[in-house]
């Protein structure tokens, strides 16, 4: 039963990145929000900006997957949400009694899972305070749903559920067991009228899980759980695991070479390998199914977590053209009224190219964050480049070596392959050199052009890999990353074999180099 356990472990660290990449994604939006002139104007009173709001708001859950965002002013009053023209609209309705509200307005930021009170569908509550704590005019608050991510669990598991710090279920493969308590967690004393306010229940029933119930059929081996932590929710993923079906090759095995060592007749033998056979297969194509899809889910999670990960420097990138914009603006409102319509001019000029910088940056992150890759398509090795260092910009800006770039002639040189997942790649090669060098050691992009492919070489002067580092590069969870999960190297190489290519260490004296080997377009 170990090597099931190992396997229940490893599955369930998969799952769980992935689930704190969604959760990661959508604590940037409130945070954002809080800082939206817009955002700021309704709330303190220009209930003009509420219509605009609206669509804008709508375009961005839309955009995010968010089930709803919505602003509320400081008495608990929605005043502008993405729902704003469904029968379930949040405008006009008070949750000023909702934990969430309560707790965000005094500590700046809070979580809360609970059934919605228009919708009753079950979700996260992320909210962030406007304003300082002293004075807050308002909250932004995203609903996030995981109907997706309970769908996807109930194809490729044999049963996964998330609970909260005090064992509460929340989400679940099996949605019979929403909103049921662990067993030894049920005597604790609760607050009846809260839990009827959040989950539905005035009593939360105890979790009965029989591990030896596979749809109906009793049997021998039960299922092997495993238990992942998600943080910062305080939550725990627990997995279950089948082992039945390498159990019962074991035995098949064994049996068969008992009865090959008594049986005399060719006959026998040759139609026991032949069902032997057909059996592997089928299992094979069952693991090579569920591979593949925990693979995408793997490879999504990764980029969103990236996305973490650089978030404060975007966020960066992003706050300081807004506040110049409004600046700008209310400089070119001045000149107008004085008649200096030139200087204006040159004010409204500077708003659109710095708009056109926030469109850049938002458009790569929507692309980056993408769940489904568009197909392969011909690209100049240059876009890709570009975009990884667009999302990187805050951090290399900050060095005082920065990064250097191949010759601009080598740049138009174009490659066959998709796009975002060549960036995500880059990207963490570059994280990868920026975490291991300081601020004043050189991390730089070379490129090889060579008749059938492109090698793209990452290169630092960092604290270089040794020897025992060496064997397990491309290991799942082997990492020397404090807070990493190990996966980094090992989905980027099997995104650049996926695209016909390759990812190679290749040290070149007392530089750390990891190769991408990218198909030319010919």
């Amino acid at each position: 039963m170990g090597e099931e356990a190992n396997a229940a472990r490893n599955e369930a660290a998969i799952l769980a990145a992935s689930l704190n990449s969604e959760l990661d994604k959508f604590s940037l939006l409130p945070m954002a929000l809080t800082r939206d002139p817009q955002v700021k104007a309704l709330v303190e009173g220009d209930l003009g900006e509420a219509a605009s709001l609206n669509r804008r708001l709508e375009t961005l859950a839309t955009q995010s997957d968010a089930a709803a965002i919505y602003v509320m002013e400081r008495d608990g009053r929605t005043l502008a949400a993405s729902n704003w023209n469904l029968p379930t609209s949040f405008v006009g309705s008070n949750y000023a009694f909702r934990d969430y509200f309560k707790r965000a307005i005094e500590r700046g930021s809070a979580t809360q899972f609970a059934l919605g009170t228009v919708s009753r569908k079950p979700g996260l509550y992320i909210a962030s305070r406007i304003g300082p704590a002293g004075k807050p005019s308002g909250i932004v608050a995203v609903k996030v749903e995981f109907d997706a991510t309970e769908d996807s669990w109930r194809r490729t598991t044999r049963g996964v559920y998330v609970t909260d710090a005090d064992g509460v279920v929340l989400l679940a493969s099996d949605p019979s067991w929403r909103f049921h308590i662990l067993p030894g967690n049920e005597a604790k004393e609760r607050d009846l009228d809260l839990d009827l306010k959040q989950f539905g229940l005035s009593k939360l029933p105890a979790l009965e899980i029989d591990r030896r119930d596979r749809g109906g059929e009793i049997v021998q081996v039960p299922l092997v759980e495993a238990q992942q932590t998600i943080s910062p929710a305080g939550w725990d993923l627990h997995l279950f695991v089948d082992p039945s079906p390498r159990i019962a090759a074991a035995v098949a095995t064994g049996r068969l070479a008992f009865v090959l060592a008594l049986a005399a007749l060719g006959a026998l033998a040759i139609a026991a390998l032949l069902v032997r056979r057909r059996h592997r297969t089928r299992e094979a194509a069952v693991v090579a199914e569920r591979t593949a899809i925990l693979r995408d889910q793997l490879s999504q999670a990764n980029r969103l977590a990236t996305l973490g990960q650089i978030s404060a420097g975007v966020n960066h990138e992003i706050g300081q053209p807004v506040a110049a914009l409004r600046l700008f603006a209310e400089t070119g409102e001045k000149l107008v009224t004085s008649g200096r319509s030139e200087e204006a001019a040159a004010n409204f000029r500077e708003i659109t190219r710095l708009a056109d910088r926030i469109g850049r940056i938002t458009g790569e992150l929507r692309r980056f964050s993408r769940r489904n890759p568009a197909e392969p398509r011909v690209a100049a090795i240059r876009e890709i480049i570009e975009g990884a260092l667009l999302l990187l910009h805050d951090r290399i800006v900050s060095r005082e070596a920065g990064i250097l770039l191949p010759p601009a002639e080598l740049l138009d040189v174009e490659v066959a392959a998709e796009h975002v997942r060549l960036e995500q790649v880059l990207v963490n090669l570059l994280q990868n050199a920026l975490d291991a060098s300081g601020p004043e050691a050189r991390v730089s992009i070379e490129l090889t052009i060579a008749e059938r492919d492109v090698r793209l070489h990452v290169l630092d002067e960092g604290s270089g890999i040794d020897e025992r580092q060496k064997e397990k590069l491309f290991h799942p969870f082997a990492t020397t990353k404090q807070d990493g999960l190990g996966l980094g190297l090992v989905i980027s190489r099997d995104i650049m074999r996926d695209l016909g290519g390759d990812l190679i260490f290749a040290p070149r004296a007392n530089r750390t180099c990891f190769t991408m080997i990218i198909p030319r377009s010919l």
